[in-house]
């Protein structure tokens, strides 16, 4: 929480620090009771503190009271059946999710691919496959070091892409759970920017460098188009009123379906808040969103089309943008063609027109329109 801009996701943030409150290890609850005084205390502490803590501490609330609902459940089902069969039962489950996961694994082909981002990083990946003892090994040596910028991705978020795309591979009804990683054996450069060292600034790494993750799997593997690969995380605010958004833009197309328009890919899966609602709590009013005809490549299999959002000021905020596939569009397979690029972009009341880079801040005044197009997916198959 907090950070150099409203909303917790500077754009332009170069270490940790300057992404808000670092929290490790704090004791939240004790014997029932929240420390509100000491978690007070601990989000308007550092360099950037919370700008609203009382939000935060209703959002925490929330989340104490799920897992609470969870764990009662938890105890209800031991009460049930006992412990012994319920432990068993969390074994089983990881073992099926395992060999479901082998039988996937044997029916792929090794692959490699060289994923680039707009700021000139790439991800490079080498899947081995082992047909007879049915397991992968997904090595991503030879990426790009760490980088100053803040797209720099925790190993635990390249773990967290790596299982997921093994997970969409799998065409059983499985929960998602750490069996599926069993089979496979994941090789991540510590000082990379898909392992980086304490205090690299990792805002971007769960939001954007994720979504370049898994595209780069599928395309070594060569199962799926590039989708949108960013999610256009949009934030705005002042002292006293915060707002984020993720925006939805076109998914790959397959070797037997179309991308689909307007919708969340991959890594995120959160869904934007109702018009009505944003307009009637923050100073903005909603002036567009709509699909972005044509955006998606073409294919035998066509890409899905983005999305164009057109956001109207009517009190002084500031915006941020945090994006990718500005400059270098998705990539199609197969022949496919790749889906266009995104497009920030600020109208401003007296005229004027700004183009803005895949990540950057900007004051907007009444009357100022911040405009975001985001990318479509490419295509797969020759057109």
């Amino acid at each position: 929480m907090g950070g150099t801009t409203p909303g917790s996701m500077p754009p332009d943030s170069t270490t940790v620090d300057e992404e808000g409150v670092l929290i490790d290890d704090f004791l939240l609850i004790d014997e029932g009771a929240l420390r509100e005084a000491e978690t007070r205390a601990l989000f308007a502490s550092g360099r950037y503190p919370s700008r609203n803590v009382d939000q935060n501490l209703a959002d925490l609330m929330a989340q104490v009271a799920a897992c609470t609902r969870g764990a009662d459940e938890l105890i209800r089902m031991v009460d049930e059946f006992g412990r012994p069969v319920v432990a068993a039962y969390m074994g089983h489950v990881q073992d099926n999710a395992e060999e479901a996961v082998r039988r996937a694994i044997a029916a792929l082909k090794p692959g490699a691919f060289d994923y680039e981002m707009d700021d000139g990083a790439v991800i490079r990946v080498t899947i081995d496959i082992d047909p007879a003892g049915r397991r992968a090994v997904v090595d991503f040596t030879g990426t790009s070091g760490q980088r100053p910028t803040n797209f720099n991705a925790p190993l635990s978020i390249t773990r967290a892409a790596v299982l997921y795309v093994f997970r969409t591979l799998v065409d059983d009804a499985i929960p998602l759970n750490e069996g599926c990683l069993k089979p496979i054996e994941l090789i991540v450069p510590e000082g990379s920017m898909l392992n980086p060292r304490h205090p690299a600034a990792v805002v971007a790494g769960n939001v954007e460098t994720s979504q370049a993750v898994v595209d780069a799997l599928y395309g070594a593997l060569g199962v799926l188009a590039a989708s949108q690969g960013t999610m256009n995380n949009f934030t705005f605010g002042d002292d006293a009123r915060q707002y984020y958004e993720t925006i939805a833009g076109g998914s790959g197309a397959g070797p037997d379906f179309d991308g689909a328009a307007a919708v969340q890919t991959h890594m995120t899966n959160s869904r934007l808040t109702d018009p009505e609602v944003l307009e009637s709590r923050f100073p903005v009013l909603l002036e567009e969103f709509s699909i972005r005809r044509g955006s998606g490549g073409a294919g035998a299999h066509r890409g899905g089309d983005g999305t164009v959002r057109r956001l109207r000021f009517l009190e002084p905020m500031t915006a941020s943008i945090l994006s990718n596939h500005r400059r270098v569009p998705p990539f199609g397979v197969n022949g496919g063609e790749p889906g266009a690029t995104g497009v920030n972009r600020i109208e401003r009341h007296d005229g004027r027109t700004e183009d803005l880079p895949s990540t950057a801040r900007a004051d907007m005044d009444p009357g100022d329109v911040f405009i975001i197009e985001t990318p479509g997916g490419g295509g797969y198959g020759k057109p």
